[in-house]
Order: structure tokens, then sequence, then C-alpha cells
């Protein structure tokens, strides 16, 4: 074999080398978009299972209050049925908002040691999902990056790996999902 044919094979190889390369490292920046999506599905979730015990605490004390609590277990079936979405979440988000606000006119409810932990716990976890939030936002930079970024830009689509979106906000939601509810005690 002559020297030409040993360099077009050497350059094959650190071609084919280069492309794994790309490819692995785009599975993997992939993946965790994956992960940051799946982490809001469970703080999501979290966030739905609380509800159920929140409706019953208040119940106790104010059981009268039906139409508010018909509007929170109405909007965490809708947000807990199917995809998540935006505007089931922020109808959602709206009844929460006038559940936690009959603390205020109920004193009783409002030094209920169980309702308390309920809006620690519900607190807890809308600083989770906002950091959830993030976190995807930061992967899905990270990806885009990593796949807009040269050689990658050549290979990229042709190997299957498609832009990823990041977490937006529609506009009944902006300045408004990422806020902790208020709690008052």
């Amino acid at each position: 074999m002559n020297l030409i044919g040993l360099v077009a094979i050497g350059v094959v190889v650190v071609g084919v080398l280069m492309v794994i390369g790309i490819y692995n490292n785009l599975v993997g920046l992939r993946q965790s978009v994956r992960q940051g999506v799946a982490d809001i599905d469970a703080q999501l979730r979290q966030r739905h299972d609380l509800i159920p015990n929140l409706v019953e605490t208040v119940k106790g004390y104010a059981g009268h209050e039906s139409a508010t609590l018909e509007a929170v277990i109405a909007a965490r079936n809708a947000a807990a049925s199917g995809t998540p979405d935006s505007g089931s979440e922020q109808q959602l988000r709206g009844a929460l908002d006038n559940l936690l606000a009959l603390g205020e006119a109920y004193p009783d409810l409002k030094a209920s040691a169980n309702f308390q932990s309920l809006q620690s716990e519900l607190a807890d976890v809308e600083d989770k999902l906002a950091a959830a939030r993030r976190a995807l936002n930061a992967a899905v930079a990270r990806f885009n990056g990593a796949r807009e970024s040269f050689p990658a830009v050549l290979f990229a689509s042709s190997l299957g790996f498609a832009e990823a979106d990041f977490h937006r906000l529609d506009a009944s939601e902006q300045g408004t999902v990422d806020k902790v509810p208020k709690i008052g005690f």
C-alpha cells in the first residue's frame, strides 16, 4: 500500500471517530433534556397529589365553601389528566390560590398544623418545580449549543438530532407560575 492510500484510510478513520464522538455527546445531552422534562412532570404530579389532602383539610374547617373546593378538585383533575399543558396548570394555580386564601377567612384553619404543613409542602413543590424548569432550560441550552457548534452542525440533523424546545410560559402564566404561593400565617 502506498502512502496516499494510508493517508486516505487515516482520514476516513478520523472522520468516523469524530462522527461517533459527536453522536455520543449529543445522545448524552439529549438525555439530559429528557430528564429535565421528566423532572418537571414529577413535580407536577407531586403538586397534584398534595391537592386532595389540602382540600380534605379545608373541608374540615370550611366545608360550606363548596364552590371553591369543587373548583380546586375540577382544576386538579383537568391538570392531572393527559399531558401537562400551561392552560390547565394555570387554572389549577388560580384555584389553589383561592383555596389558600380561605386560610385568611378561617382563623382555625389558618392555625391548623395540618394546613400549615400542607401549605409548606406546596411551597416546597413550587420551588422544586421552578428549579426543574430552570434545569430543563439549561439542559436545552447545552444540547442546542452542542448541536449547532462546528463540526456537529454538519451531522446533527442527519443523525436525527432536532433542536430542543425551551420550557416557555404562555401569556397567562408569565410572572405567576414560577412564584411560590403566598402563604400567610
